[in-house]
């Protein structure tokens, strides 16, 4: 961290600050943390890993508050949130085998869905409704899919979590949210794991971003609980619209050379 200019260490603070409050409600704090470590020119790969460093001390931080004021118990949870653990840590090992160039095409048009998922289907709230699938059938299948997407991929991992919560297991805005999180954190964790493995941390970078994700992250999540779905679903939208063009505006993105074609 020496080796970077003193304005270059404030935007990565600032940058872990804000994702972590953006995370802890809707997601997609990748979207600001992965720009800017490759902004102040960390290479790509050390990128990566460097960011599930931060991005594990946001996620504990909002997981903590919310099971705090009860909703999320860790310990019921435990189990899924092993899952994630699991295919957080197989996605990561096997991320060279899938092809990148699909999961860079599907994204746009899977969070463009979600947006208007949540910003057309009426009635969602902070109640729980009708699940479509049981706890034992979401947590063995959904959970270590997602988990394994964020090893392999990771932004949007939020989105996908928080639209399975509320279409499928019938939770409510504020309940989902805070499930996604410690989701979150569990995939977070198995990847993280490998990519220690593979020596590809910058520990003084990822440290202070986390130590600062973590801050961002108590605002965020209690500003959450104050007002529920009432922030939690524009916000929402908002990151997944924000994150597509961000993916779109990449002049390497397959959508985008297929246009041209």
């Amino acid at each position: 961290m020496s080796d970077l200019a003193p304005h270059l260490i404030f935007m990565l603070a600032a940058a872990g600050f804000f994702a972590g409050f953006v995370d802890s409600i809707a997601g997609g704090g990748g979207l600001i943390t992965v720009p800017a470590m490759l902004i102040a020119g960390i290479p790509p790969l050390q990128t990566l890993g460097t960011n599930k460093v931060q991005s594990v001390f946001g996620a504990a931080s909002a997981t903590i508050a919310y099971a705090r004021k009860g909703h999320v118990h860790l310990r019921t949870q435990l189990p899924m949130a092993l899952m994630a653990v699991l295919g957080g840590s197989l996605g990561a090992a096997l991320a060279t085998i899938v092809p990148g160039d699909v999961l860079r095409a599907i994204m746009p048009v899977l969070l463009v869905a979600i947006a208007l998922y949540f910003a057309l289907k009426p009635n969602l709230g902070d109640v729980d409704k009708h699940r479509r699938i049981t706890p034992f059938v979401f947590g063995l299948t959904l959970v270590p899919a997602i988990g394994f997407y964020d090893g392999v991929f990771g932004p949007g991992t939020g989105s996908f979590f928080m639209l399975s919560f509320v279409s499928l297991a019938g939770f409510g805005m504020l309940k989902a949210t805070a499930h996604t999180k410690l989701l979150n954190f569990g995939s977070n964790v198995g990847a993280l794991v490998v990519f220690i493995s593979f020596g590809a941390i910058i520990w003084k970078i990822g440290l202070m971003m986390g130590v600062c994700q973590f801050l961002g992250a108590q605002l965020g999540s209690r500003l959450a609980m104050r007002t529920g779905a009432r922030l939690i679903k524009p916000l929402l939208v908002l990151v997944c619209i924000a994150f597509t063009i961000k993916l779109l505006s990449d002049p390497a993105n397959p959508i985008r050379l297929w246009l041209e074609i």
